[in-house]
């Protein structure tokens, strides 16, 4: 089966991530709108993102095999601007596409890690969260489109454990102080029913 026209673009540098998450033992898994168009409706994405468990002591190794799988730095000193965001900038040098590589530490992104599936589009194989912590990611970024992200998520995925979504959303809306992050989330999951 060809890959949904949104997504073949970025084959290349997806697999090239997906390399580089398994040459760290697939501690990580592939986010943002790619994981969107997997797990609820293909949509137009301009780069690929993922997120790793790694310290900021393991920056060097990264950038060093971030290189190998031809995703290069596109800042310069991406080690000082990951030590100070926790997110690697880089650029798949044969495609120019964007890749956000966000290091991960939280338990929640641990579970995400633990919890997360292999998912494939014909021979493309990608590490993906499960619905339910994409929703939660989404809902932490709380832009428009992510909203828009999570309703589509809903839609596709009728069986979510909404306790876990509910769980970690108040969770990151008391640490935030913004307690809409649950209730726009929750208006979304009734909406759905």
């Amino acid at each position: 089966m060809p890959l949904p026209d949104t997504i073949e673009p970025l084959r290349a540098p997806l697999e090239a991530l997906q390399r580089l998450l398994e040459s760290f033992d697939e501690q990580g898994v592939i986010i943002g709108g790619v994981a969107v168009g997997f797990l609820g409706q293909a949509r137009l994405t301009a780069d690929a993102d993922a997120m790793i468990l790694l310290t900021i002591d393991d920056l060097p190794n990264l950038l060093t095999q971030a290189k190998k799988e031809g995703l290069v730095p596109r800042i310069d000193n991406p080690e000082v601007f990951a030590r100070r965001t926790r997110v690697v900038l880089l650029r798949h040098e044969q495609s120019g596409i964007d890749v956000d590589l966000s290091l991960g530490l939280l338990p929640f992104e641990i579970e995400m890690v633990e919890r997360s599936q292999v998912h494939y589009e014909g021979s493309l194989r990608l590490r993906l969260p499960s619905p339910e912590d994409l929703i939660i990611m989404k809902a932490i970024a709380h832009r428009p489109k992510d909203m828009t992200d999570i309703e589509v998520i809903v839609a596709k995925q009728p069986k979510l454990d909404c306790k876990r979504i509910q769980f970690w959303v108040e969770q990151f809306a008391e640490v935030l102080e913004t307690p809409e992050l649950w209730t726009d989330v929750a208006r979304l999951l009734r909406k759905a029913k």
